[in-house]
């Protein structure tokens, strides 16, 4: 599955709607809404997790994935050292992180292109990538229908 950088991961694209999403890839083995009343669909296969935002007419605007098959550039993301993955990502620009620490955890956050590198023991598990935020502090909304 590749991700691509301010759009999405795979086919999915920040700004589609929750039919856009069943669609292509069926229905979620979850759907529940979180503490904001955000609709979440999990699906277990593609090990992703989809938040729709309610703010936002539930729109597509952030996604978590665990696959491995998961692709940044062309390089594998996870179960990767993060020095691996960083070097990889300095390659095309990626440098700035905030790394913050949460018991054996780590986040990597680089806001440019609003994604987050969670690692334990210094290995990525966990790809979160969000919606970009413009410079009206709107969410940019990449799927046009």
């Amino acid at each position: 599955m590749k991700i691509n950088p301010k759009n999405g991961i795979d086919k999915l694209i920040f700004g589609m709607k929750q039919n856009d999403v069943i669609a292509i890839y069926g229905k979620p083995n979850r759907n529940y809404k979180d503490e904001d009343d955000n609709v979440i669909f999990a699906y277990n296969a593609l090990k992703i997790r989809l938040t729709f935002y309610k703010e936002e007419d539930l729109k597509l605007g952030y996604l978590v994935a665990s696959s491995p098959d998961l692709e940044l550039f062309g390089n594998k993301v996870i179960n990767r050292k993060i020095t691996e993955v960083k070097k990889d990502l300095a390659q095309k620009g990626i440098t700035k992180f905030t790394q913050e620490e949460f018991d054996t955890f780590e986040n990597y956050f680089n806001e440019e292109n609003w994604i987050i590198l969670q690692t334990e023991f210094e290995e990525v598990v966990k790809f979160e990538i969000g919606a970009i935020i413009n410079a009206k502090d709107e969410f940019d909304w990449k799927f046009k229908k």
